[in-house]
This record gives structure tokens, C-alpha cells and sequence, in this order.
């Protein structure tokens, strides 16, 4: 499974992006989908999950409200939508791919997008 990220960039405080994941390659029917982040100097934290059928979500306390996961199974993307972004959401942004099911720890994934920069100006 290859991941490709996309829809980083440069956004004021208050400020909106979508970030997007597709998947190709040999994928794999019922992964569950995470997003992870990691900011210079910081270890890489949790950001949100997502089911295979996208009915279970499960979100990071420090963005709970402000971002939402989806997924388009039939273009094999996952969605980042990231609204209201404080600066401390900066970070490069990466998607991740689980076997059966999503997680909020980075080590039950096995396939890694390259990750894109968020980068959010007070």
C-alpha cells in the first residue's frame, strides 16, 4: 500500500484546509485510517481515526470539534478537514493505514504516507 498526502500549506489563525490521502497500490478492504502529526522538537502525537465504513471516528482532545476525518472508499482517500487552526497545529501532517480496524497509537500501523506541512501564522 502506498499513501500519498496532499493539501498542506501556509494558513492564517482561524484559517482552513483539507488535507487528502490516497491510497494505491495492492490496498487492503477494511483499514482503518489514522492522521498523526508531529511538530519540530515533539514526538508524533495522534490526530484522528477513522473505520473502514467511516461510521467510527475518534479524535485527539486538541482537536476535537475543530477537525473532522472522512473517507471516499470508492477513490481510496481519506480526508483531513482542519478548521479554526491555531498555531500550535503546526506540524507535518501524516496518514497512516491499520489492518481491520483504527487506533489511536502509531504502532498499530503499518503502511506511512511521506506526511505535508501544515504551517499555521498568528
Amino acid at each position: 500500500v502506498q499513501l500519498q498526502a496532499s493539501g498542506g500549506g501556509l494558513v492564517q489563525a482561524g484559517g482552513s484546509l483539507r488535507l487528502s490521502c490516497a491510497a494505491s497500490g495492492r490496498t487492503r478492504s477494511r483499514d482503518g485510517m489514522g492522521w498523526f502529526r508531529q511538530a519540530p522538537g515533539k514526538e508524533r502525537e495522534f490526530v484522528a481515526a477513522i473505520s473502514w465504513s467511516g461510521v467510527g471516528t475518534y479524535y485527539a482532545d486538541s482537536v476535537k470539534g475543530r477537525f473532522t476525518i472522512s473517507r471516499d472508499n470508492a477513490k481510496n482517500t481519506v480526508y483531513l478537514q482542519m478548521n479554526s487552526l491555531k498555531p500550535e497545529d503546526t506540524a507535518v501532517y501524516y496518514c497512516a493505514a491499520a489492518r481491520a480496524s483504527y487506533y489511536s497509537t502509531a504502532r498499530q500501523y503499518d503502511f506511512w504516507g511521506q506526511g505535508t506541512q501544515v504551517t499555521v501564522s498568528s
